[in-house]
């Protein structure tokens, strides 16, 4: 005999089963996903070749002295015991101490962490802006759109170190406007010292959202119903927010966000050229001198970084798109 269910219980179900949906996809997925990655990160660089007690002590250190630092350092523990306390300790701010630079590197981190944030901000500006109106524009005018297939293809053909080594010699160097290396002192001079890093940093993502963009607004111009309402005299501004730009959004987003969520990663070369001292231009030298410690911190913290916009891209997607809802 089949069992009754009442009507209220019936409609009780979908929500829960929604709000579990909801949940897994936006809190524990992206958990999960940066604890993963920050356990392959720490297996990876415990298998590379060279040992931290040498960087640590040096070259004429003894015997006893390296075994006593390796037990001192947790380095003869079993792999996921030392992750373990590795883990337990970053989820309280303690991401151990530096091998090279003797200090916590939760105070190598703090002064840097705001500088390449800032950069990563000025550069996302750049590319939201440059690439959404570049974009827009050569998808609208067939007369400007091969102007902007030009400029997009050379953005996304110059390598980064080739703009920074453009960008320096122009604007630094001949014309004196920007300096040519630091991060400067308090915001405003900060801006400064940061805009040719921001500029050569947003050139080829720029290029990419430029290129999706034009691709995205050409599609939806040629729509039979936009189409149909220039053809009923509807005012182009209108059909371009109601159709135009509505249906194109969500390409448009997806490009932007997968842009900007590289931004950091992306940040390591920059910094590098620029001699900007942020945690990119640290984790190049914490990779030379195998400092574990930090490059395990900036590791997980790019990766973090990445999965949290992904993370908002997606909601944002689902808010844009009733389908996604729906699940259709």
């Amino acid at each position: 005999m089949a069992l009754k269910t009442s009507p209220s219980a019936a409609v009780a179900r979908p929500p829960r089963r929604r709000h579990a949906a909801v949940v897994t996809t936006y809190v524990l997925a992206p958990l999960a996903t940066i604890l993963v990655t920050s356990f392959v990160l720490f297996t990876v660089l415990t298998a590379t070749p060279g040992d931290p007690v040498a960087q640590l002590l040096g070259p004429h250190a003894t015997d006893a002295a390296r075994a006593a630092a390796r037990i001192r350092l947790g380095l003869d523990d079993p792999l996921p015991l030392r992750y373990w306390h590795w883990l337990t300790g970053a989820l309280q701010g303690d991401f151990g101490t530096s091998l090279t630079h003797r200090e916590p590197v939760t105070g190598l981190l703090g002064p840097r962490l705001p500088t390449t944030f800032l950069m990563v901000a000025m550069a996302a500006v750049l590319i939201l802006l440059g690439g959404l109106v570049l974009g827009g524009i050569g998808g609208l005018s067939s007369r400007w759109r091969p102007i902007v297939s030009t400029v997009t293809a050379l953005g996304i053909a110059v390598p980064a170190f080739v703009a920074t080594t453009v960008l320096i010699s122009v604007f630094a160097v001949q014309l004196g406007w920007f300096p040519t290396s630091g991060a400067g002192a308090g915001f405003t001079d900060r801006v400064w010292h940061l805009t040719l890093p921001a500029v050569a940093l947003s050139i080829g993502y720029g290029a990419y959202v430029t290129q999706l963009t034009t691709a995205a607004i050409g599609e939806e111009a040629k729509a039979d119903h936009v189409l149909t309402g220039r053809g009923r005299g509807l005012s182009a501004g209108w059909i371009f927010r109601r159709h135009i730009l509505r249906n194109a959004a969500l390409p448009m987003l997806t490009a932007s966000g997968l842009m900007v969520a590289g931004l950091v990663a992306g940040s390591v070369v920059v910094e590098s050229a620029f001699g900007v001292d942020g945690i990119g231009s640290l984790l190049i030298r914490s990779v030379s001198a195998k400092d574990y410690p930090v490059v395990t911190a900036i590791g997980s913290i790019i990766v973090a970084v990445f999965v949290a916009v992904t993370t908002a891209l997606d909601a944002a997607q689902n808010l844009l798109d009733p389908r996604l809802r729906r699940g259709d």
